[in-house]
């Protein structure tokens, strides 16, 4: 008898699924496709970090008026309120539905 082992994707793409629904519950325009969330990952071993990262790169204009931990601990306490049944929304789709609402 041979022992399933879970699927290393799995957690990767439910912790960028949280991500997501955080980003969209906080009204930020963002959405972390598998290579972007990949892409992060290597960069950085820390989840926060990685929020981080991606604002250093992809979003500097919002430190201009916001300061990152700020920025960082919203979106991270955010992440952590995101229930285990939200993780298989298609956050892509949601948001490609709201342009030019």
């Amino acid at each position: 008898m041979s022992k399933t082992h879970p699927n290393p994707d799995a957690h990767e793409d439910a912790e960028r699924n949280a991500y997501n629904g955080a980003f969209y519950e906080l009204g930020l325009r963002w959405h972390w496709d598998a290579a972007t969330y990949s892409a992060l990952a290597q960069r950085c071993q820390q989840a926060s970090g990685r929020v981080r990262l991606y604002l250093e790169s992809a979003q500097p204009h919002l430190l201009r008026a916001y300061d990152a931990e700020f920025l960082v601990a919203a979106i991270e306490a955010r992440k952590a309120t995101r229930s285990a049944a939200a993780t298989n929304i298609n956050w892509a789709a949601i948001q490609a539905g709201e342009i030019g609402a």
